[in-house]
């Protein structure tokens, strides 16, 4: 059913202006905006998505990818439907750039019932926001996750990173970690091949980072596309000067997927990457390679913290506290 929106101002004309993200779309009567999920009505912003749930899965947290929360710990996962960008290459069209009216697969949770299923996983951390956008469902988002906090979970947005200072502001209070699409270091790449914009990205990186909650950061990465290696050696720098060289980065191979049929990126361009980053920042994984593992070895002692072999995590160097087992540095939150 739809429900009003959050974050928009309507003219005298019934003309309505959505604040959500950077888009600040201007919709008129009937008319939805860029994400195709928000629509005005009457005057009135209403969210088509608000409940309904695409997909479903409890995840290994990786999958995310997060590699530094809560490293082996599953997380039930939930996707609706719609986008605030459109990415040529989205590996998840079918729901992102399709509007829940059209699915017959859709189904309903409330926010309690959600938590409430959240709880009955065994071994569950909380609830993950991904597969499509989460930013386009903020309402619902929001509203779950304050219940989810109350109920002790924990709360996850894998995102694009493509909101409005104010809305982030009020999700950072609900919201206990973030892994977010950096998506290429242009301006350029941002307005041709996602019709988005690439500060807005920065700027809410830089807020979620001040905000003290996890960040971790995925560049996939898209030969001929973002490969440029002084523009990747640009993007790293930055992350190590603005974010901290601490900053956990995931760079991830890309293959043909929606509307980009470019060759899949090359493990080799991968491994060449991979240097570059590693010379600014101290937590460098891969993704999507094929038989490739990521472990992760203490910066003190180089005690095997974490193997990693696709979805199959062991912590035999950590301890309950989530700190090294050998000479006790602290290695990811418990909080």
């Amino acid at each position: 059913m739809p429900t009003e929106a959050l974050w928009y101002h309507t003219t005298d004309d019934h003309t309505v202006r959505c604040k959500l993200c950077p888009h600040a779309c201007i919709i008129k009567e009937g008319e939805k905006g860029i994400c195709r999920v928000r629509k005005n009505d009457s005057g009135k912003l209403l969210t088509d998505v608000y409940g309904f749930v695409s997909a479903m899965n409890l995840d290994p947290i990786e999958k995310k990818p997060l590699y530094h929360y809560y490293p082996g710990s599953s997380v039930l996962s939930i996707g609706s439907y719609g986008c605030n960008l459109h990415c040529s290459f989205c590996q998840n069209s079918s729901i992102s750039q399709s509007e829940a009216d059209n699915s017959r697969q859709k189904q309903y949770f409330t926010p309690e019932q959600l938590i409430a299923l959240a709880m009955n996983q065994p071994g569950n951390l909380g609830i993950a926001f991904t597969y499509n956008e989460p930013i386009v469902y903020y309402e619902y988002m929001i509203d779950t996750a304050r219940m989810a906090k109350k109920a002790g979970l924990k709360t996850i947005m894998v995102t694009n990173g493509f909101i409005n200072p104010e809305p982030l502001d009020e999700l950072l209070g609900f919201t206990d970690a973030f892994s977010v699409d950096l998506k290429a270091f242009s301006e350029e790449f941002y307005r041709k091949v996602t019709s988005s914009r690439l500060k807005p990205v920065l700027e809410a990186l830089r807020q979620i980072r001040k905000s003290g909650k996890h960040l971790e950061i995925v560049n996939l990465l898209i030969p001929g596309l973002n490969d440029d290696e002084p523009a990747f050696t640009e993007m790293v720098k930055w992350i190590a000067a603005e974010l901290g060289k601490e900053t956990v980065f995931h760079i991830s191979r890309y293959f043909p997927q929606y509307k980009l049929t470019t060759v899949a990126t090359s493990p080799e361009s991968i491994r060449k990457m991979e240097s570059i980053a590693r010379r600014h920042l101290t937590w460098v994984y891969t993704g999507n390679m094929r038989n490739e593992t990521n472990d992760t070895y203490c910066i003190v002692c180089n005690n095997l913290l974490i193997t990693r072999f696709l979805y199959n995590i062991h912590t035999p160097g950590l301890n309950s506290d989530g700190k090294c087992s050998v000479c006790g540095n602290y290695f990811h939150k418990k909080t």
